[in-house]
């Protein structure tokens, strides 16, 4: 018989579970002050005990109780990479009041519509509150059965009563278990809870999705064991003066982690958004200055979004550089290559730059329709009507290709942008004459000086401008 070894003081971290041996006031993990507490864990030689199955060639393991499910969802389906897998532990975790509840009805009611059994278990709020959300969203149905509990084993209670085949725990930080130190929440509690229930998920093939926290800024509340512990790992975001929102997969153990969801969110619930360009880009009557369209790709989906900026005179020693969904440290790169190797001097003018519809632009492939933006405002001149820019805007004024271009211009032409600004091949000359790719006449160019000549945004007497021989 094993004996226990000597037990020796330890240290613990009550919020991300750092140890360590010795007391110290801040976390060395999260940085935390005064988290850091005594803890005892006897340690223990662990002997072989008995198998629950034995172990089999590869080749012998069925995979027919791991094949996809639709969740009903198709934008869901997509980011999951074909649908729910038996068996699968999913974590989504977003901001307060982004809609990861309201998702989770959705997906939990169409399940129940095909007839499987699901079970909605809600910590947060009582039944009634769910059944108001279910009546204003079409989701009340005989299979979807519905449990407010906090403790986790009157959970695995229902479990076992229900029987279902998806579960829903919204959310694991106020499940609680008996017997275990800590309140719920805390780093032991959502450890053992989310051990137990992924074990039920396995054991039984039932597909269980978990509703995380955030912390402040923006990452999973908890232990970071618990993104270990499951198969996928869901973000829900999106701006609260938006109703548009985004599923994005961090982990995904059955599909690739480089797809994302659009949703709209409405006091009708939630849909899904098969074509969100059309938030991104206003359509204008005519053409105006300051305005350019982007092509950006969220994972392996092309997404059109409109850049405009606005140039001004400014009474500040100072001038102001102002953005909204543009990295303000791109904006104020890209204002130096114009001025080093453009001629356009704003050093006397206030920047705006802004995109349309709460999109947020963070890939380097936006660089040339800021500038282009920036351009056109400072000069007056708009750029030709149906035109888009991709391309990534060096130190030195040159630019550089981006990723995935003809998916993009294929996206670009299907909405019915008939004129694109790329960059060009290393080494390859401009192309004045351009080239038609599927029916969109591209233009390659190799500077942002020829870019912006090119869009004819530039002149020699703008405000703020000087002469381009100067």
């Amino acid at each position: 018989m094993s004996k226990p070894a000597k037990v020796r003081p330890a240290y613990r971290c009550t919020e991300c579970g750092w140890e360590t041996t010795k007391w110290v006031g801040r976390c060395g993990e999260c940085q935390a002050w005064g988290s850091v507490a005594e803890t005892a864990a006897p340690t223990m030689r662990t002997a072989a005990s008995p198998v629950t199955t034995p172990a089999v060639p590869i080749g012998q393991v069925s995979v027919k109780d791991s094949q996809f499910r639709t969740s009903g969802v198709p934008e869901l389906d997509r980011v999951l990479g074909g649908g729910l897998v038996p068996g699968a532990a999913i974590l989504l975790a977003g901001e307060p009041g982004v809609g990861k509840s309201t998702l989770l009805l959705e997906v939990a009611a169409q399940t129940a519509r095909v007839r499987t059994r699901t079970l909605y278990v809600t910590g947060e709020e009582s039944a009634s509150q769910v059944r108001l959300r279910a009546d204003r969203t079409g989701g009340v149905h005989d299979e979807l059965y519905l449990a407010a509990e906090t403790d986790l084993g009157a959970v695995l209670t229902h479990i076992e009563q229900v029987r279902p085949t998806l579960l829903v725990i919204d959310s694991v930080q106020t499940i609680g278990a008996s017997g275990i130190e800590g309140v719920p929440g805390g780093v032991t509690q959502v450890k053992e809870v989310a051990a137990a229930l992924i074990r039920v998920a396995k054991t039984r093939n039932i597909t269980t999705v978990l509703v995380g926290h955030v912390t402040k800024d923006g990452s999973i509340a908890g232990p970071r064991v618990l993104e270990h512990l499951v198969d996928v790992v869901l973000h829900f975001e999106g701006d609260r003066n938006s109703r548009f929102r985004m599923v994005r997969a961090m982990k995904n153990r059955f599909g690739p982690v480089d797809e994302v969801g659009c949703f709209d969110l409405s006091s009708e619930g939630i849909r899904a958004v098969t074509d969100p360009t059309g938030l991104f880009v206003e359509h204008h009557s005519s053409q105006v200055p300051g305005t350019c369209v982007a092509v950006m790709m969220e994972g392996r989906r092309p997404m059109l979004a409109e850049v405009q900026a606005l140039v001004t005179p400014s009474p500040l020693e100072r001038p102001r550089r102002t953005t909204s969904g543009i990295d303000g440290s791109r904006v104020a790169m890209i204002l130096a290559v114009l001025q080093q190797h453009a001629g356009i001097r704003l050093h006397q003018h206030d920047v705006f730059g802004s995109t349309v519809g709460g999109a947020r632009i963070t890939e380097p492939a936006a660089d040339l329709a800021i500038a282009i933006a920036i351009a056109s405002s400072t000069s007056g001149l708009a750029p030709p009507k149906g035109i888009v820019a991709m391309g990534e805007i060096g130190l030195a004024g040159e630019l550089r290709r981006v990723r995935d271009l003809p998916q993009r211009l294929a996206e670009a032409a299907r909405l019915g942008f008939r004129m694109a600004i790329v960059p060009s091949e290393p080494g390859a000359p401009d192309s004045p004459n351009g080239r038609n790719v599927d029916g969109m006449h591209v233009l390659d160019v190799s500077t942002v000086f020829s870019a912006l000549r090119a869009v004819q945004v530039l002149n020699g007497d703008g405000p703020g401008r000087a002469p381009l021989d100067s």
